[in-house]
C-alpha cells in the first residue's frame, strides 16, 4: 500500500468535501433553520451551524495544510468566521504534520484546547473483505430516505428534524451512494458513501438498537466498497474515534476487520466562544 504520507492529501480532501456537501447542499428550509454557513479558507473548509441541535458536531473546520501551508493567519481567519457566525464552539480537525511551529502556544493564546483523537484509515476498494449477513443490503430508495436518515441520527444520539432533511437530501445525489440494511422489510441500519475523483469515503454509519450484532455494518462496508470500485475509485477512506486505553470502538473494529488500515491519527482542537 502507498505510504501514509502520500495518501494524506487525498484522505483529507475527500472528508473535507463530503462534510462540505452535507451542509452546503442542505435543502433551503433546513439550511435556514439550522443556521448553516460555509466558506473555503486556505485550502480547507469551515462549516458553521448556528442552531446545531446536536450540540456542536456540525461546526467544524478541516482539510487544511495539504494544498497550501496551514499558517497562523489561516487559523485566525477560521476563528474569525466562527465569531461572525455566532456559534458557541467549533472543532478544528488538523493533521499533526501540517501544524506550524509552536502551535501549542498559538492554540493556547486563542483558547483552543486539545480534544479527542480520530484515526484515519484506508484500503483499496477491491481489498475490502466480503461479509455475510441475513439482512438485505441495498441502495436507499427515495421513499425511505427519511427513515434511513433517522436511523443514522438516532444511532449517533442526534435529534431528528432539520438534520433528517440534511442527510436525506444526499439520496439520489450523483456524488453520494447511501446504503441500508433491512430486517424483514424494516430499515434497521445504514451508511453513506461519498465519491470524489479517485477517492471514496465511508461515513455516517449506524445500526438501530435491537438489531446490532447481525453483521449489518460489515455488510454495509463491503457493499459500499463494491460501489466505490464500480465508480472507478482507487482508494477508500474512513475515520473514527480512537478508543481510550482499555476500551473498544466497534466502528474501528469493523473497519479493521474489513481490511481498512490505519494511516494516521488526528487531533480535534476545540474552540469555544468567550463572552
Amino acid at each position: 500500500m502507498t505510504a501514509p504520507a502520500d495518501l494524506t492529501p487525498l484522505a483529507e480532501a475527500v472528508e473535507c468535501e463530503f462534510m462540505h456537501s452535507y451542509e452546503s447542499q442542505a435543502p433551503g428550509p433546513a439550511y435556514t433553520d439550522l443556521g448553516i454557513a460555509t466558506t473555503r479558507i486556505g485550502g480547507g473548509v469551515a462549516l458553521a451551524m448556528r442552531n446545531d441541535p446536536s450540540g456542536g458536531y456540525w461546526n467544524k473546520a478541516l482539510g487544511f495544510g495539504t494544498t497550501e501551508p496551514f499558517t497562523v493567519q489561516t487559523l485566525d481567519r477560521v476563528l474569525d468566521f466562527y465569531r461572525e457566525q455566532g456559534v458557541d464552539q467549533a472543532v478544528l480537525q488538523l493533521v499533526p504534520s501540517v501544524l506550524p511551529a509552536g502551535f501549542d502556544e498559538v492554540a493556547a493564546a486563542r483558547g483552543l484546547e486539545a480534544g479527542s483523537t480520530w484515526v484515519k484509515l484506508a484500503a483499496r476498494p477491491g481489498d475490502v473483505a466480503v461479509a455475510q449477513t441475513r439482512l438485505r443490503v441495498a441502495p436507499v430508495p427515495a421513499a425511505e430516505a427519511r427513515r434511513w436518515a433517522d436511523v443514522l441520527l438516532t444511532g449517533f444520539g442526534m435529534p431528528t428534524g432539520g438534520l433528517t432533511d440534511m442527510l436525506a437530501a444526499t439520496v439520489g445525489q450523483p456524488a453520494w451512494r447511501p446504503y441500508a440494511a433491512w430486517d424483514d422489510g424494516e430499515l434497521v441500519a445504514g451508511g453513506n458513501l461519498f465519491l470524489h475523483g479517485e477517492a471514496a469515503s465511508l461515513n455516517a454509519a449506524a445500526t438501530a438498537t435491537g438489531h446490532r450484532g447481525l453483521g449489518a455494518q460489515s455488510a454495509l462496508i463491503a457493499a459500499r466498497a463494491r460501489a466505490a470500485a464500480e465508480a472507478g475509485c482507487r482508494w477508500l477512506f474512513a475515520e473514527t474515534g480512537k478508543p481510550a486505553p482499555g476500551q473498544q470502538n466497534p466502528s474501528l473494529n469493523n473497519m479493521r476487520r474489513a481490511g481498512l488500515v490505519p494511516l494516521y491519527e488526528r487531533r480535534n482542537w476545540v474552540w469555544r466562544a468567550t463572552a
